[in-house]
């Protein structure tokens, strides 16, 4: 376990050095977090309660997501394109000789990946967004830990999908419409762009069954305090459900891949 420890704490400091991407993407989301919180301000003037959110709730909705845009690389900017790079180039016979579990490797990675990107480009848009607008931010620090916890979770249910979509490249080559179609799910069916609770009827409880809604809409509503008791320890295990599942799925197709790949390139 050092050996991934290692991993991910080499994935933090990767991303650490990218001071000015960094301040550019902490600029992005404040400037798309007022201009989303205030479409929210006047939605929730003319439809109060709507999905169940009072106004400084829906307001809060729009300033965790933009928190955690990053962490779960809900708009790009995860490992995927670089494993399918390595898959085309042929770099990827390497990474399966090394002595190491290669989805474990990537997991690592990418939770390094997240932990700097929940404090790089995570704090300063909600404490922006808590300045500037009455949030409905939690006064207790047991809800702040298990928003911590399904942060984590809705992290490795996000690798878990991503991982698969990497994985593609092994028969596609080319990942750029699998990543594309993937990022429109993101958009749609985490809650990005509305909360999921908004979804009418069989389309919002489809949404809200999916994996995708464990990357953002679970966070978002453990924050919230709309989870006690047993019904957050049911909202955690559906997200870990969801990162179990997506895992062993991740396994099962990467060992096929492992027995048919073929080395591109030489």
């Amino acid at each position: 376990m050092r050996l991934y420890a290692a991993v991910a704490v080499s994935g933090f400091r990767r991303y650490a050095t990218y001071r000015a991407a960094t301040a550019a993407g902490v600029f992005t989301n404040t400037v798309f977090g007022f201009i989303v919180a205030y479409t929210f301000k006047a939605l929730w003037s003319e439809r109060p309660h709507l999905g169940g959110y009072d106004q400084a709730q829906a307001l809060t909705f729009v300033w965790v997501s933009q928190s955690l845009l990053a962490v779960g690389a809900l708009m790009g900017g995860g490992f995927q394109e670089e494993f399918q790079e390595r898959v085309r180039s042929g770099d990827i016979a390497v990474d399966l000789y090394r002595p190491a579990d290669l989805q474990l490797w990537w997991l690592a990675s990418d939770l390094g990946r997240a932990a700097f990107q929940l404090l790089g480009r995570g704090v300063v848009p909600l404490a922006v967004g808590a300045l500037a607008f009455e949030l409905a931010l939690p006064a207790s620090p047991l809800i702040w830990l298990a928003f911590l916890l399904s942060v984590f979770l809705g992290t490795v249910v996000g690798f878990g999908v991503r991982y698969l979509v990497g994985l593609c490249a092994f028969w596609l080559l080319d990942g750029t419409g699998v990543n594309v179609l993937c990022g429109l799910l993101g958009v749609f069916l985490t809650g990005m762009l509305l909360p999921l609770n908004v979804f009418p009827g069989a389309l919002g409880e489809i949404a809200r069954a999916l994996p995708w809604s464990a990357m953002l809409q679970v966070p978002v509503d453990v924050v919230l305090g709309r989870h006690h008791g047993a019904g957050l320890v049911r909202a955690l295990g559906f997200q870990a459900a969801w990162a179990a599942v997506l895992l062993l799925a991740g396994r099962a197709v990467q060992a096929v891949a492992a027995r048919k790949v073929v080395v591109q390139g030489g």
